[in-house]
């Protein structure tokens, strides 16, 4: 009698588990959505130079745009004191700014709905109990990285109010890499709390797994500093680069370390290798693990990677060679954000689903016990 009240007990209590993953994991989907957007309005406010059309950093009533004409003007006046209008845009017209306005606008605003997008459901999982012990710290992580986020993309924002016309390179590509960063994190949570068809992957393409992934995420801060310096309307010929392989004046900046980060030319040469790299283990590691363990899923997503990898190499060389269009920069950036996300998502594949905790959440504890008072009163009646 007691063995088959307990597998009647630890069914429900499993299924709800799974239940509850399912629930957490849509939640973060949906977050995953938000991000990319958001990364993506980030990029057309960059490519705009809509970014210092906002010259204050006002949390709560700054999601209030402009009503009026005199409240659109005062907007205009503020932004008529800073070196980017004064020295590039002092032709601009208060229609013209409205523009540039709205998108960095836009950006904040859904800067802020992430926030509510990942706060609210997190607290409603965690006082309903149906978050796992494990998984708590993991989402505390990723909401503190978020809020840390905010300031970091006023501490950018601010280094382009006085003395420059735009911000500066190093504080955009960290913006940018803590954007990332929340993406990743997102993504390998999420992935963690699905079913997993197959079994965990030998230690070799584990780690292989894991160093793209956090080549895939150099290479991103390596673009963002190009964006930042905009290295990508110069030299804008492939395979060579100022007519050779290795072109030269790439120290010319000291001392010499500053080169990586301030010399546009510098810059953009490490990038094309930082593409290269990614594509060449890209492909070592789809062959490696299909010859290890041909016909498996692990096989099967590192040549899916190194499918994504190759169209991101293709729009990278087509952005440059055509002089960064706008539409072709945000596809080369939207791509960019693909390849992460499928890399972090094969990554975690390669080391299999999180386990099931052995002590159950709050609420499935109370189910368990629910669906325990009902078989011992069936088993009376």
């Amino acid at each position: 009698m007691i063995g088959p009240a307990k597998s009647r007990a630890a069914a429900p209590g499993r299924a709800t588990l799974l239940r509850n993953r399912a629930l957490v994991r849509g939640w973060l989907y949906v977050v995953l959505v938000v991000l990319f957007a958001l990364v993506m309005v980030g990029g057309v406010t960059r490519l705009t130079d809509s970014g210092l059309s906002i010259t204050e950093w006002q949390p709560v009533h700054g999601v209030i745009p402009p009503l009026d004409a005199a409240e659109w003007q005062e907007e205009f006046t503020k932004y008529q004191q800073i070196p980017e209008f004064r020295q590039i845009n002092k032709d601009m017209d208060l229609a013209g700014f409205k523009t540039i306005f709205w998108w960095e606008w836009t950006h904040r605003i859904l800067a802020r709905g992430v926030g509510v997008v990942f706060a609210v459901p997190l607290l409603a999982f965690w006082l309903s109990g149906r978050l796992e012990s494990e998984l708590k710290p993991k989402l505390l992580g990723v909401l503190g990285l978020g809020a840390l986020q905010g300031a970091v993309g006023w501490w950018m924002v601010a280094s382009g109010l006085v003395g420059r016309v735009d911000v500066s390179q190093y504080r955009l590509a960290t913006h940018l890499i803590m954007a990332c960063l929340i993406f990743t994190a997102t993504m390998v949570i999420a992935r963690g709390l699905a079913p997993h068809s197959a079994p965990p992957a030998d230690k070799a393409t584990r780690r292989t797994a894991l160093a793209i992934l956090v080549l895939v995420l150099v290479q991103i801060y390596l673009g963002g500093l190009v964006a930042g310096l905009d290295a990508g309307l110069s030299y804008n010929t492939w395979p060579l680069m100022d007519g050779r392989l290795v072109p030269g004046d790439l120290f010319v900046i000291e001392p010499w370390w500053r080169n990586f980060f301030e010399n546009p030319k510098l810059v953009q040469f490490v990038h094309r290798l930082g593409a290269y790299t990614v594509f060449a283990t890209t492909l070592l590691h789809a062959l490696a693990a299909s010859a290890r363990a041909p016909g498996s899923t692990h096989a099967r997503r590192a040549r899916l990677l190194l499918g994504l990898a190759t169209v991101q190499v293709a729009l990278g060389i087509s952005t440059l060679v055509m002089q960064v269009p706008v539409d072709a920069a945000l596809g080369h950036q939207a791509m960019a954000l693909v390849v992460l996300g499928f890399a972090a998502a094969h990554w975690r594949g390669t080391r299999g689903a999180y386990p099931l905790p052995k002590r159950p959440p709050a609420a499935v504890a109370s189910m368990d016990a629910a669906e325990h008072q009902v078989h011992v009163l069936d088993g009376r009646a």
